[in-house]
């Protein structure tokens, strides 16, 4: 045979067989019927059951025997995805109605897989009788299968409107479906009203569905976010699980979780929230245990003395999966087409298709109605009055074919009626077969009548769809699982459960955040070599960046690309002096690239203040804080920067004040200009010149004026000083600017310039990770021409300090005269 060769554009080529691909994923796979609810797969292994008699009253039947006959007759794909499918429809936590009857292990709430399909046994749950029902009164379609060998149904009659009771969800290629289970009762109930009602609108038939019903229980809140996804296919609601409090013998309160939201893994979620109050962002717990078994959830949260019960509730539905937020994206196939669905669209097309199924029965009914009757009429009419005659024909031919014709001729019988005759036993020829045969032609005289008039009259065959609702929700019908609370979901502020503790968070060198107690450091006098503020040394890691905060606040970020992100304080997990604490990419979705160059605390996202950057090179940027207010973990562009150039610091501004800052640079330069002079911008924008550099120069710190607060420079090698705002002019932006230190080999270059409050103290970070107070009172104050003193005692040669940053002397217990070095209660001795 000679070869042939096609040629295509690869561009056309690809376009078209990728849309073929997603066409079969769409229709063949993916997304669910509208009028039966089933995907492909789920319809196959129902019909495979049928023909292999496993309904719901028969024994069960390994699920091999099912699996394998799926793929051979139906669907030639993976035998997992079969067994997968076959065991979810056998879950009762997984679907609402089970269509299954599973025996053996099929899985739990904990994720864990359902035994080989060797071991595990099958039939068809009694719902599914009602979805195969009437399958042989022609009343679909069917098509070939893969291979031309065999028909299947094209959708099943499905009595129940499946799709609306266990819903559906599937990733097809470019569209998804996520439709939640609803209650079998109230679905009827609204089918039933819709069909009385066919102009029905929304608000109609949500008196009747209210919400989703899930197999799992739980909370719904607020019918907003429902009300919007039955409108337009598309919508959230929030779903919480349920839990009671209930008190021990020692008066200790427990929380028990007995129901969680749908398809949540009970086990993941224990473990997400052992992992919360081990690191401190749950407090209270003091044990979860798992006692759930074969009648129920039942998940224990015991609590240590003198906790709010309330308090820890509310941390476990914001942090946990206790709470969720359930999508609806209703797609569904109409005349194999996805289409997004309203709740009134689903109940049309499902009473649509019943319509249709139920006329399609009908004439059924009717056809073989019309048949029978022709063949008793023959036995009545024409074949017992000449019953004689008739066996005299019979017997006189040699032949059926001779007898056949013989009939037809003589007494006029249709090739049926002869053929009948000819079968007929002569037992049927005594009274009482003929008297059946009379009632029998009764019967279907009034049976044929009633199926024309059903015909004839659509209002009838609604009537009958009704009758037939109504047997199954007497059948089916159960109460609802799934509360609803009317109100909105309750949005609580859960800062005013955590206390307001002052704090200090450190980041290191490598990207190590955490938080302290302020009260871990002790106050030491000038010339100290402080304690240990990290478990790291020089060659691993060191402390980068230091703020005290509050728990209620937000640390504020700029990266070195001039990118802008926050989180709240309290996030951070509490941890020890001496704990390396967590990598930021936990909290922040720092870029392989970016390292945090400036930590702000910030208390509120305040209209009338702006944030101040300012780069290496000297470029100044003024923004508004609110238009950072979407920064969050993800990080937005704060400042556009040239290619070798960098963030140093950024701080924050009064908008409606006249406001003074200084830029300070490593070689003991400083500038004071006017906030007013650097206009405000855009986050996008690159900034203004605030400073002319000299060669080998460059801005280190950025401070705003206050006359109620000193400078303090500090170098490298812990020489430093106090000095006055005071000594320094307003200039316009973009000069050389003054002398503000006296900087030689002795001292290095400095590192760090801060302004510090009356009374306060300082918290000197050096590379080997050591941490020293000072009293302010302690620091003394020089001019600005002044080299200053040894303020830091290094441990080592390669030692150097690397920031410095102020505490509030309110938050200090100690007095200045308390001189004595000391370590916080610990095994170990870290003093160095």
């Amino acid at each position: 045979m000679a070869e042939k060769i096609i040629e295509r554009s690869l561009t056309e080529e690809l376009k078209q067989s990728y849309i073929n691909y997603a066409m079969s994923v769409i229709v063949s796979r993916a997304l669910p019927d509208v009028r039966d609810g089933f995907k492909p797969v789920h319809r196959r292994i129902l019909y495979v059951m049928s023909t292999l008699g496993l309904l719901h009253n028969t024994p069960f039947k390994k699920c091999a025997t099912v699996v394998g006959q799926v793929i051979s007759s139906f669907h030639p794909h993976g035998d997992a995805a079969i067994y997968d499918s076959l065991v979810r429809m056998a879950q009762d936590f997984s679907l609402r109605y089970p269509l299954i009857d599973g025996q053996g292990n099929f899985g739990s709430l904990d994720g864990d897989r359902a035994a080989a399909y060797r071991y595990t046994e099958a039939r068809m749950a009694k719902i599914s009788d009602e979805m195969l029902k009437d399958l042989q009164k022609d009343t679909i379609d069917f098509k070939p299968n893969f291979d031309e060998t065999r028909k299947e149904p094209t959708v099943v009659p499905s009595a129940v409107p499946n799709l609306l009771l266990n819903g559906s969800s599937g990733i097809a290629v470019g569209m998804a479906t996520n439709i939640p289970p609803h209650n079998l009762s109230e679905v009827v109930d609204a089918i039933i009203y819709y069909i009385g009602n066919k102009e029905a609108v929304l608000d109609d038939l949500m008196k009747y569905i209210q919400a989703p019903d899930f197999p799992t229980g739980g909370i719904i809140h607020g019918t907003a976010g429902i009300k919007e996804a039955y409108a337009t296919g598309r919508g959230s609601f929030p779903l919480r699980g349920k839990l009671t409090i209930e008190t021990l013998k020692n008066s200790r309160e427990v929380i028990v979780i007995t129901e969680i939201p749908y398809q949540v893994n009970k086990a993941e979620m224990i473990k997400r929230t052992a992992e919360l109050v081990k690191n401190d962002v749950i407090r209270g717990p003091s044990e979860i245990r798992d006692e759930s078994d074969r009648h129920g959830v039942r998940v224990v949260i015991e609590l240590k003395r003198d906790v709010n019960t309330q308090t820890v509730i509310n941390l476990l539905y914001k942090h946990t999966p206790l709470e969720i937020n359930y999508n609806v994206n209703a797609v569904a196939l109409v005349s194999e087409t996805p289409k997004t669905l309203s709740l009134v669209e689903l109940i049309k097309y499902f009473y649509d298709h019943r319509f249709e199924v139920t006329t399609r029965r009908i004439k059924f009914d009717l056809k073989k109605a019309e048949e029978r009757i022709h063949i008793v009429s023959g036995f009545l009419h024409k074949a017992l009055p000449n019953i004689d005659a008739v066996i005299k024909v019979i017997r006189s031919s040699t032949n059926v074919k001779m007898a056949k014709e013989g009939l037809i001729k003589q007494f006029e019988f249709s090739a049926n009626q002869a053929q009948a005759v000819l079968d007929m036993r002569l037992a049927r020829l005594v009274q009482l077969e003929v008297d059946k045969l009379q009632a029998e032609y009764e019967e279907l005289e009034k049976a044929i009548r009633t199926f024309k008039d059903l015909l004839a009259h659509p209002e009838k065959i609604d009537n009958l769809l009704i009758t037939e609702l109504e047997v199954i929700k007497k059948t089916y019908g159960d109460a609802r699982r799934t509360a609803i609370i009317d109100e909105e979901k309750v949005v609580l502020d859960l800062e005013a459960f955590i206390h307001k503790d002052d704090v200090i968070v450190s980041l290191t060198y490598s990207g190590y955040l955490k938080r302290i107690p302020l009260t871990t450091y002790r106050q030491q006098r000038r010339g100290g070599m402080g304690i240990k503020g990290t478990s790291a040394t020089r060659d691993e890691d060191a402390l980068s960046l230091m703020t005290v905060a509050n728990t209620h606040d937000l640390l504020f970020f700029i990266t070195n690309k001039g990118r802008a992100y926050y989180l709240k304080t309290h996030e951070l997990p509490a941890t020890t002096r001496t704990a390396r604490g967590l990598h930021i990419k936990n909290f922040i979705a720092l870029k392989t690239d970016e390292k945090v160059k400036a930590m702000l605390r910030l208390s509120d996202w305040d209209a009338d203040k702006d944030f101040v950057i300012i780069t290496h090179l000297g470029k100044a940027k003024r923004t508004a804080i609110k238009d950072f207010v979407n920064a969050k973990r993800n990080g937005i562009m704060a400042i556009t920067l040239k290619h070798n150039d960098e963030v140093v610091d950024v701080i924050e501004v009064n908008d409606s004040k006249d406001e003074d800052l200084m830029f300070f640079t490593k070689n003991g330069l400083a500038l004071r200009t006017a906030v007013s002079g650097i206009r405000k911008m855009g986050r996008a924008a690159a900034g203004v010149n605030a400073m002319r550099l000299r060669e080998h120069d460059s801005i280190i710190s950025l401070i705003k004026v206050s006359r109620d607060e000193k400078l303090l420079a500090v170098s490298e090698r812990g020489i430093g000083k106090k000095f006055d705002f005071s000594e320094f002019n307003a200039k316009g932006r973009g000069g050389i600017g003054q002398r503000y230190m006296r900087v030689d080999e002795k001292t290095g270059a400095i590192c760090t310039v801060i302004s510090m409050i009356k009374a306060g103290h300082v918290l000197f970070t050096t590379a080997s990770g050591n941490i020293i107070r000072l009293s302010e009172n302690n620091i003394p104050l020089f001019s600005r021409n002044a080299r200053g003193v040894k303020l830091v005692t290094l441990k080592n040669d390669t030692d150097q300090v690397l920031e410095a940053t102020q505490a509030d002397s309110t938050l200090i217990d100690n007095d200045d005269d308390d001189v004595e070095k000391l370590l916080p209660p610990t095994e170990n001795n870290d003093e160095t």
